[in-house]
């Protein structure tokens, strides 16, 4: 149960019924109340800004307006206290049952306690990853593929119909460099000796078996023939190979997609054309001149009319071109198509996933969305920055797989897929990371993962203890749901509940911000929290979880235990983490 939501259903009813009969007027505006944990507790358990937010609407003093709130808010059973703090903030105090009792929940919802329905089912396409297919997947890549699965599982989670979505970028000229690379690695399989590899082409390993793969199945056949003829065989076979190799790397992270998208197909069926189709309609193409860029110009740039989108017009700073000069469709025309599939299968609501060096391309993204849509449709980009890997401060060398570059597969092999999704998610996604095998892997306090994988484990040697020490004892939820939670009574056991019982709230404003990482804040606070407790219970007897000669106090704070580590495992399954049950 989502308590905080509860009162700010109850506050807005309270404020109907005063509307009712009189005392407000009727026709307020609602939307901008809230229910949330005050910043200082010593103010009480929920805040609400109500009375000033109404103050405009109701023509009132704030403290007025909260005056009769307060009178109402004093009537549920729950509450204990309601004060009015300066000018008419409303804070709420609420009797000890509400949390102890919200145990109870906790225990028996399990994994599911958190999970709402306020997406209401509403489709999200949630694009990421999404890396031209010429190589494996760098550590660049790694943030954006789990913070984008991250994200995807957590709006899952609130009730939102989510796909995974991979946009294969098939069809630049990229993927030409890709097919000559792999075509000298398919001559090298041949026994021929190519060498050093030219500049412009790609020089990593990876490609090797690529080569070696395309000459087993078609012997020497591409061998003496012009690049006309085995441009395109080649290009697909890469592509193709790329793909395993990078569906193989997703893997070790445990991320899989719903739709891999072919750019290729858009260029290949005419549906860039028809992309722009519903663009012409509403009169916002035209053929123009656009002003030189700001700064250095481009030693190719040349004024001379293009076909534009008038992007202005959405928010944009320049109109953007839809051709290049040769004729070809610019990478943004294939956006426009691209998107309006999108919103052609029913996604209103967009979420793309992009490397930091992208920030230049959203508003231009963004505006033809909105276009395409009549503003029906809602594209949020969200970037993510590059990640520092360091070995004890000292940045790493590059990857002898790769090249030039580090690659994913290097970082999960040498540290484990729950450090690498959960240390990904320890920053929001538009901020510097800097990740050291050293500190990842560490066990102490400032190792994130370790901390919380730690709690949780604890939990579970607390309850192989207390089989130990009361040989009847039964600890299983049913049993752990009937316990007298009346009985946690220290202010660190009732800290501890009041934070398992803001994670409903925690859950519903991170899946509205897009920012999965709050989970991890949340996660490593909530482990604090438990491990304060255990290290208080070092110091003083009466508040160890076990107590050798009083089962009932045992069975309370077992079932205390028992729900935090329920909550544990629930956040780390929204960071594709795994709850460990020893260390």
């Amino acid at each position: 149960m989502n308590i905080f939501k509860n009162f700010q259903n109850s506050i807005r009813d309270i404020i109907l019924s005063l509307g009712d009969s009189g005392k407000l007027p009727s026709d307020m505006d609602l939307a901008a109340i809230t229910a949330e944990p005050p910043r200082d507790p010593s103010h009480g358990d929920i805040a609400t800004n109500a009375a000033m937010v109404l103050v405009k609407q109701a023509k009132m003093k704030p403290r007025d307006i909260a005056e009769l709130i307060a009178s109402d808010l004093r009537k549920i059973e729950t509450v204990e206290q309601v004060d009015i703090a300066g000018p008419g903030f409303i804070n709420i105090r609420l009797k000890m049952a509400s949390f102890q009792n919200e145990v109870r929940s906790i225990i028996e919802r399990g994994i599911d306690y958190g999970r709402s329905e306020l997406g209401g089912g509403e489709k999200v396409n949630v694009e990421y990853v999404s890396v031209n297919p010429t190589g494996p997947l760098h550590v660049g890549h790694c943030r954006g593929a789990v913070f984008g699965d991250a994200l995807a599982t957590l709006l899952d989670y609130v009730g939102y119909d989510v796909t995974r979505e991979y946009y294969i970028n098939d069809a630049g000229g990229q993927i030409d460099v890709l097919a000559r690379s792999t075509y000298l690695r398919y001559l090298e399989a041949l026994g021929e000796e190519i060498s050093e590899i030219p500049e412009g082409l790609y020089p990593g390993k990876y490609l090797i078996p690529v080569g070696e793969a395309l000459a087993a199945r078609d012997g020497d056949e591409w061998k003496d023939k012009p690049e006309s003829e085995w441009l395109y065989p080649v290009r697909k076979f890469a592509t193709d190979a790329m793909m395993d190799l990078i569906r193989e790397d997703l893997k070790t992270l445990d991320i899989q997609h719903d739709v891999f998208f072919s750019e290729l197909t858009l260029h290949e069926n005419g549906g860039i054309q028809k992309g722009l189709e519903q663009l012409e309609e509403k009169g916002l193409i035209y053929t123009g001149v656009l002003e030189p860029p700001k700064g250095k110009l481009p030693d190719d740039w040349e004024e001379r009319p293009q076909t534009l989108f008038k992007s202005t017009l959405f928010g944009d700073d320049v109109d953007r071109a839809l051709k290049k000069s040769d004729g070809a469709w610019t990478y943004f025309a294939a956006d426009v198509a691209y998107h309006k599939n999108k919103a052609d299968r029913g996604f209103n609501m967009m979420i793309d996933v992009w490397g930091a060096d992208h920030g230049g391309y959203v508003k231009r993204v963004q505006s033809v969305v909105t276009a395409l849509t009549d503003g029906k449709a809602e594209l949020d980009v969200r970037l993510c920055q590059m990640v520092k890997l360091l070995r004890n401060g000292e940045p790493i060398k590059m990857s002898k797989r790769s090249g030039n570059f580090i690659t994913l597969r290097d970082i999960v092999e040498e540290v484990g897929k729950d450090v690498v999704r959960f240390i990904m998610l320890t920053r929001k996604n538009d901020a510097s990371l800097d990740f050291d095998f050293a500190r990842v892997t560490e066990q102490s306090k400032d190792n994130p993962v370790f901390y919380v994988q730690y709690g949780h484990a604890r939990v579970f040697s607390v309850f192989k203890k207390a089989k130990e020490a009361f040989s009847n004892i039964d600890v299983s939820d049913a049993s752990l749901k009937k316990a007298n939670l009346s009985l946690l009574t220290d202010e660190s056991e009732l800290q501890l509940i009041k934070t398992m019982v803001n994670w409903p709230r925690v859950v519903e404003s991170a899946a509205l911000a897009h920012e999965p990482h709050r989970i991890s804040y949340y996660l490593y606070d909530l482990a604090s929290e438990f491990h304060a407790l255990w290290n208080k219970g070092n110091d003083r007897v009466d508040l160890r979880f076990i107590i050798d000669d009083n089962e009932e106090i045992t069975l309370s704070r077992l079932a205390m235990i028992k729900a935090f580590s329920k909550i544990i495992a629930s956040g780390l399954h929204i960071l594709g983490v795994e709850p460990l049950n020893e260390m």
